[in-house]
């Protein structure tokens, strides 16, 4: 790929899979290999930069950042991370709109891995099942944390809530702001990204307006 596509296709922030793009011996390596490999390729890094790793403030950055990269900001690739998702019977037959709100989003741009914060609202129509509500909170940022496009990341919360619940009627909006787009680029600080999937009872023009309605407020 040349030059021009590589900025094209980072600038318009497009996806190419609704799967995260994974090679097939992804998880073969112990955590405390990738770490120590991530760790010799940004000393590299570093040094390219013309930093001096022997200063004692500098010495520990390429642990400490691949640490980080395997155990926190990228634990949502691996999926033996994956919270575990409870479902109970909807023994009280409740049948009326359930929303979480204000979700937060802690994700970063696949394209120049700088950060994507923002929130998630998700709300959906039970059936036979009922899911605790912190466990959506756990399933949103276990998806963000993972190399990301908004877009991707809205399915693939839609598509995991769908499945566990068994049901279509499942909506997520997400709004955030990309520092590719205000630190880098066009430099804009002001501007964020709004995302909203949905499928089922949602596809209802009065049932998606009283969802929309409500996170408005």
């Amino acid at each position: 790929m040349d030059k021009y596509k590589i900025e094209t296709l980072g600038d318009n922030h497009i996806s190419t899979s609704v799967r995260t793009p994974l090679r097939p011996d992804a998880f073969e390596k112990s955590d405390e290999e990738k770490i120590k490999n991530i760790q010799s390729y940004f000393t590299k890094i570093m040094e390219e930069l013309g930093l001096d790793l022997t200063d004692d403030s500098l010495s520990g950055t390429p642990y400490r950042f691949a640490k980080m990269y395997v155990e926190e900001l990228f634990y949502g690739l691996d999926p033996k991370n994956k919270p575990k998702i409870s479902v109970f019977d909807n023994k009280y037959g409740y049948d009326k709109m359930l929303v979480e709100q204000n979700i937060t989003i802690n994700s970063s741009c696949e394209h120049h891995f700088l950060p994507i914060t923002g929130k998630a609202h998700i709300g959906y129509i039970p059936k036979n099942k009922v899911v605790g509500l912190s466990k959506i909170n756990r399933l949103v940022d276990y998806y963000a944390h993972r190399p990301q496009v908004q877009e991707r990341l809205s399915l693939q919360i839609l598509r995991d809530l769908q499945n566990t619940l068994e049901t279509d009627d499942v909506i997520v909006v997400i709004s955030a702001e990309h520092l590719c787009v205000s630190s880098r680029g066009i430099k804009d600080s002001n501007s964020f990204t709004t995302t909203i999937e949905y499928g089922g009872r949602f596809e209802n023009e009065r049932i998606k307006s009283d969802f929309l309605k409500l996170i408005g407020s």
